[in-house]
């Protein structure tokens, strides 16, 4: 038994995803972040590709997106726990459809994102789950 240590690792991943799409949709900025571990790292691939790394590029990243939300934004379509983490697919700030896969530190936060439109395939090696699009 490894006690308390182990705690962190045993935490509620979907959960967590929940919480994120939540600060979203209030446009609460420092919770968001909050939930993103120090080195945390997002890719985002709805547009121009886009890798932003650390606390200070997720905050320009997120920032204009919660400046601007459309009236679905950040409505959750799915959630689906995956071996690597979770994936959601929900509405982006823009009201379009979104795929995004969360993979977490062993301290509970969010340690990578990445994102494309629900019609594009993630790397399957990031989701853990196969587009069922077709």
């Amino acid at each position: 038994m490894g006690g308390i240590a182990d705690l962190a690792d045993n935490f509620d991943q979907i959960a967590l995803v929940v919480d994120w799409l939540d600060a979203c949709r209030k446009r609460d900025l420092t919770t968001l972040l909050d939930l993103y571990a120090d080195d945390a790292a997002l890719e985002c691939r709805c547009g121009e590709a886009k890798v932003s790394k650390g606390r200070a590029e997720l905050e320009s990243y997120w920032r204009p997106r919660l400046d601007a939300l459309a009236p679905t934004a950040f409505g959750l379509e799915e959630i689906t726990p995956t071996s690597e983490g979770v994936v959601l697919d929900y509405l982006s700030h823009e009201g379009e459809p979104v795929r995004i896969a969360f993979t977490f530190s062993r301290d509970a936060r969010i340690l990578r994102t990445a994102c494309a439109p629900a019609g594009q395939a993630l790397h399957q090696e990031v989701t853990g789950v196969t587009d069922q699009a077709g």
